[in-house]
C-alpha cells in the first residue's frame, strides 16, 4: 500500500472531522433549530444507543449471546440508572457475566 496515499487520507479525514466539530458551535448561533427538531434528534440519539447496546448484549456473531452477557449488561444498566460510579458499573457487569460463566451458564 502506498504510504503517501494513506497519510493524505488521514489528513483529509482529520481536516473534515475538525471542520465538522468547528462548524457546530459557529453555526449554532446563526441557525435557529425548532424545538421539536431538537427533541427528535435527542430521542434519536437515545434510540440509537439503546439499539447498539441491545445488539451487542444479545447477539454473538450470527446467533444469540447466551444468558451471561445480557445478565451482565442488565446489572450494569441498573447500576448506571441508579447513578453508581462508572468503575463500579463496569466491574459489576463484568463480574456478573464472569461469575455466571464460571458457574457454567452460557
Amino acid at each position: 500500500m502506498n504510504t503517501t496515499l494513506v497519510l493524505v487520507a488521514i489528513g483529509v479525514l482529520a481536516v473534515g472531522t475538525f471542520s465538522l466539530r468547528f462548524a457546530g458551535p459557529v453555526l449554532r448561533s446563526r441557525i435557529e433549530i425548532p424545538e421539536r427538531a431538537e427533541q427528535v434528534v435527542a430521542a434519536a440519539a437515545i434510540v440509537l444507543l439503546a439499539t447498539l447496546v441491545a445488539t451487542s448484549a444479545l447477539t454473538d456473531d450470527q446467533g444469540p449471546a447466551g444468558i451471561a452477557r445480557p445478565a451482565g449488561v442488565l446489572v450494569g444498566g441498573i447500576l448506571a440508572w441508579r447513578r453508581a460510579p462508572f468503575v463500579l458499573v463496569v466491574v459489576a457487569a463484568a463480574a456478573t457475566a464472569a461469575g455466571l460463566r464460571l458457574l457454567g451458564v452460557p
